[in-house]
């Protein structure tokens, strides 16, 4: 019997999602410099909340001051930062909505004019300004990670996922590309995902099994080869640690560039893997109602929404009552995303995706 939409997910931890859609950890930079909740990004993550999203995912949130991806990035590395997740956790979760932040570190994408200083990378990347992490460097990352999970608990959040995808700082180890290191966290893919598995591994063992965990990855960006991302996703899944995999995949229905000869698509091979008791989610071009049922069909168990789901606070209530609706297209007005929970400053960052956002006349 296919999946549908509507129905329940649960997670090896125990924690139940009321339906398969999950809402993307959608950059938006509504919050304060400081990292700190405001009330225009606290709006637009409950209205999803409100309107049945089973999951609601933070935007990717930094556990170190350095680590800032953008302007008005929401927050997770000091306790300064624990009223307004709390705030944030019980109004999602008040809704029936599990949820769920993402820690996030952007390493070499952590532009100058936002932190302030040179950028940290695995190694030194004169192209992207950034000095390599010292050893010592490495393991108080590690510990940041684990320490903003443990914070993430405390404040009421259902569980986190560790940002591993889109060329973050996690992105930047795995990549043979990008990690040039010659000690235990450089060299073979062992290596190179070693930092990835510890931080797995500890948020796990200070957290608790009941405690929802969950890692994204991506491939064919940044150096990634779908190769080795299965490899990793294979060996996350046997070590018994996660509840849940999410793949952005930019496009789960396009043909692989490392297998040319493949008749299978990404999402194709990424459902290759063996799951287990690991649920997966996919990002990548799902918009519609049909592409919810399709890749649920094909055996994802839960579908990652983006796009749609900034075109539609309930978009999960309009494809369960309609299973082949289609969000409205674009372009669409300011006041119509602002009437979907949209902030001047949110609007201003979706011009940056061509064709979104109408032009505003003279």
């Amino acid at each position: 019997m296919k999946n549908k939409p509507e129905d329940h997910v649960t997670f090896n931890c125990g924690t139940k999602l009321k339906n398969r859609f999950m809402l993307a950890p959608l950059t938006n930079r509504q919050s304060y410099e400081n990292g700190q909740l405001s009330n225009e990004e606290f709006h637009w993550l409950t209205m999803r909340a409100k309107s049945d999203f089973g999951l609601v995912m933070t935007c990717a949130s930094h556990v170190q001051e350095i680590g800032k991806g953008f302007s008005g990035q929401l927050g997770i590395f000091s306790d300064d930062h624990k009223y307004g997740h709390k705030k944030l956790a019980d109004a999602i979760k008040s809704y029936g909505s599990v949820a769920v932040i993402q820690l996030h570190h952007a390493g070499m994408r952590s532009p100058k004019e936002v932190i302030g200083q040179k950028a940290v990378c695995p190694s030194d990347s004169e192209k992207h300004n950034a000095r390599a992490l010292t050893l010592e460097e490495v393991h108080q990352l590690k510990d940041d990670f684990i320490n903003a999970a443990i914070r993430a608990k405390q404040c009421g959040y259902d569980g986190v996922e560790v940002h591993g995808a889109h060329g973050y700082i996690l992105t930047q180890f795995l990549s043979s590309e990008i990690n040039k290191r010659t000690d235990n966290y450089g060299g073979s893919l062992e290596n190179r995902s070693r930092l990835l598995f510890e931080i797995v591994d500890a948020i796990r063992k200070h957290c608790g099994e009941n405690f929802l965990l969950g890692v994204r990855l991506s491939p064919e960006k940044f150096g990634m080869k779908l190769s080795e991302i299965k490899i990793i996703s294979q060996q996350l899944i046997d070590s018994n640690q996660i509840d849940f995999l999410d793949i952005s995949l930019w496009d789960c229905f396009k043909l692989p560039e490392e297998y040319l000869e493949s008749e299978l698509n990404l999402l194709e091979h990424i459902l290759k893997l063996d799951f287990k008791n690991v649920k997966l989610t996919v990002a990548g071009n799902i918009r519609t109602g049909n592409d919810v049922q399709k890749v649920l069909d094909l055996g994802v168990d839960f579908v990652t929404i983006g796009r749609s789901g900034i075109l539609h606070h309930d978009f999960p209530k309009r494809v369960i009552e309609n299973p082949d609706f289609s969000p409205i297209e674009n372009p669409v007005s300011e006041d119509y995303l602002k009437r979907e929970g949209l902030s001047e400053t949110f609007i201003t960052y979706m011009r940056r995706w061509e064709g979104f956002v109408e032009d505003v006349k003279p």
